[in-house]
């Protein structure tokens, strides 16, 4: 149902649906890099999840298996990343970065 305030038209709080949370399962093994930590992947559900070095955890969707091997074997998994996988798959944040951690991810990102 929506509720309209004056000019602003907006959703009744009592019917707005929070998304679930991501609960991840899938292990993720440690990778030699600044920016990412540790990287998982499901051959059967063509899903990866990376962990980066500021604690935030992503999941992409339909990723084939080359691409998961080709950034397992990538001189520079930030850099395979960026080119590779960012923006080019569907994605769910699975846990925000923790504050304080490293700011890496935002500067590979950019």
């Amino acid at each position: 149902m929506l509720t309209t305030v004056g000019e602003l038209c907006c959703a009744d709080p009592s019917e707005s649906q929070s998304p679930q949370p991501i609960i991840s399962h899938m292990p993720r093994q440690p990778v030699d890099s600044t920016a990412i930590a540790k990287v998982g992947y499901s051959k059967r559900r063509h899903i990866l999840e990376i962990e980066f070095a500021n604690g935030a955890v992503y999941r992409y969707l339909d990723v084939p298996a080359s691409v998961y091997r080709d950034l397992m074997s990538a001189e520079s998994k930030a850099r395979y990343y960026d080119f590779n996988i960012r923006k080019k798959y569907r994605s769910d944040r699975v846990r925000p970065r923790i504050k304080g951690q490293s700011e890496i991810e935002n500067a590979v990102a950019s």
